[in-house]
């Protein structure tokens, strides 16, 4: 009995935590703000912004997002769900091949966390293991504004993730 609870400990301890992760690649990062995302009524995602310091976020400092699925969702859905929202949002970018290279299909409680590093580069990990990079000209705010922007779909959901 022991040795079973001990095994299971271990195991829990052994699965990449949000907050780890994110502190290993953004030092000083705490949670600012955390909201539901829903598509007709359906929860589809939690995301959770990360700042240094728990700071409103300033598109200037670099920052995490991170994106806890509620339903699986296949590789083709991420990608052309990002395309959609990029032309909405500003206007088509020639990123789909990398968005390719990045998104993989999530299942329920997959995790992926993008963190930005300057302007034009944003990494990701899925469930603590580095995919990919994305980089182009002012991707940060492109790519982030999706969820964090004054454009956004849902104006509650960015007040919420904001911690507003």
């Amino acid at each position: 009995m022991h040795r079973t609870i001990g095994l299971l400990l271990l195991l829990l301890l052994a699965l990449p935590h949000p907050a780890t992760a994110i502190g290993s690649v953004l030092p000083g990062a705490s949670e600012r703000g955390a909201a539901v995302y829903r598509y007709l009524g359906f929860p589809l995602y939690e995301a959770r912004l990360f700042t240094r310091g728990g700071a409103p976020l300033d598109w200037n400092q670099d920052f995490g997002l991170e994106l806890r699925y509620m339903r699986n969702l296949t590789q083709y859905d991420l990608v052309e769900g990002t395309m959609r929202e990029l032309t909405r949002t500003g206007g088509a970018l020639p990123v789909r091949g990398q968005l390719e290279g990045c998104f993989v299909a999530v299942r329920k409680g997959d995790r992926y966390l993008a963190v930005t590093d300057g302007p034009n580069r944003v990494d990701f990990w899925l469930n603590g293991t580095r995919t990919c990079t994305l980089s182009h000209p002012q991707i940060t705010y492109r790519f982030m504004s999706i969820f964090l922007g004054e454009n956004s779909r849902s104006k509650s959901f960015t007040r919420k993730l904001r911690g507003g």
